[in-house]
């Protein structure tokens, strides 16, 4: 029954992004409610019910369970869900106001996750002020009979997820961990795409500093240094919540979800390493750029200095015939100046030759 549960929560290439939350079908029951659904054996009931309906057919019938989807509830909109499924204070405020880090709550009937969602922002050019990473959030309070996802930002739409889940119904069999599962399997496939993006970037920085422009801004470099660190404050605390999903026996998780927990934890370690080395890269990178401004700072010098000491020739005779003494050698002499000439010119000359000889012009 779980053989296509990877294939059931994996979503294929390219996923299909954003989702009309005005439309009546994605959202029939008000502006925060965007889905209201009561799953048997897996299936979609027929009928769209408030949250009170829906639950109350699951706890009489004895089976199936209920996903209600929100998109940023206020507490007003949130006060009757709370009270019908009995949450925890503490976690419906964090599910309101949002801003959370990514973790994992046991309550007594019930498991509390906050996710952070993440999504590559595209631009033509990286510049010293280019968003690369926008950040939301996704909130799952999972229940025996029910799952609530209370979704944060503009991008992260579950409803894709949904149609995906209700298309493999032995998928949506397992209960609402499986709706867990699903929703963590989504968010760390998009942290592998957004590394994935990121490192173009980072080839992008590379091989401008590394050209004979040299052009590579310090500026940009400490922009992706910036967006990675976000990137990082949504992937690294995330592992722990995994590593418990995936060991630790839980009332609200199928024992047969843990193997597919321990599976995305894993593609969550791989994206934390691929945070670390990106890390590493920009560091070296940074280093390379000073050094290459360094070594153009002492070339300038170098030829500055080149220059002052082939002017320093012209510069010493001319201060001393100018001094106007009356009698100084060579003033009367015919052929004086042009004596005079020909040795600054030829001093110049000489000086010159030897500082292009040894690479300083």
């Amino acid at each position: 029954m779980i053989s296509n549960l990877r294939k059931a929560v994996r979503l294929p290439q390219p996923r299909t992004r954003g989702v009309d939350l005005s439309h009546p079908a994605r959202s029939p029951l008000g502006t925060a409610v965007v889905n209201c659904a009561v799953y048997v054996d897996g299936v979609r009931q027929d009928g769209n019910h408030p949250a009170d309906v829906a639950i109350r057919r699951v706890r009489e019938s004895g089976s199936g369970f209920v996903w209600i989807g929100l998109h940023e509830p206020s507490e007003k909109e949130f006060a009757g869900i709370v009270e019908l499924f009995g949450l925890h204070p503490l976690a419906v405020e964090d599910a309101v106001h949002a801003h959370q880090r990514p973790k994992l709550e046991r309550y007594d009937d019930s498991l509390f996750t906050v996710f952070k969602t993440v999504r590559y922002v595209e631009h033509d050019r990286l510049t010293d002020t280019s968003e690369v990473v926008e950040t939301g959030e996704i909130m799952v309070f999972t229940g025996t009979d029910f799952v609530i996802t209370v979704r944060h930002g503009g991008h992260g739409s579950l409803g894709p997820l949904r149609e995906q889940l209700e298309s493999v119904p032995e998928q949506l069999a397992l209960g609402p961990s499986s709706v867990l599962h699903a929703v963590a399997d989504l968010v760390v496939d998009d942290y592998l795409d957004v590394t994935a993006a990121v490192s173009i970037d980072i080839d992008d920085v590379e091989s401008e500093v590394f050209s004979v422009r040299g052009s590579g801004g310090a500026g940009r470099i400490y922009q992706l240094k910036r967006e990675l660190l976000e990137l990082k404050r949504a992937v690294a605390p995330l592992d722990r919540p995994m590593q418990e999903l995936a060991t630790q026996p839980m009332a609200q998780v199928d024992p047969r979800i843990k193997t597919y927990f321990r599976d995305v934890a894993d593609h969550l370690d791989r994206v934390t390493e691929q945070i670390t080395a990106f890390d590493e890269l920009l560091n070296s990178i940074l280093q390379a750029h000073l050094a290459q401004v360094t070594v153009a700072q002492n070339e300038d010098m170098r030829r500055i200095s080149a220059w002052v000491a082939i002017l320093a020739v012209p510069t010493m005779a001319c201060g001393v015939y100018g001094m106007n003494f009356d009698y100084m050698p060579e003033r009367h002499w015919t052929f004086g100046y042009p004596l005079v000439m020909t040795v600054i010119v030829t001093l110049c000359w000489v000086i010159h030759r030897g500082f292009k000889r040894n690479g300083w012009l």
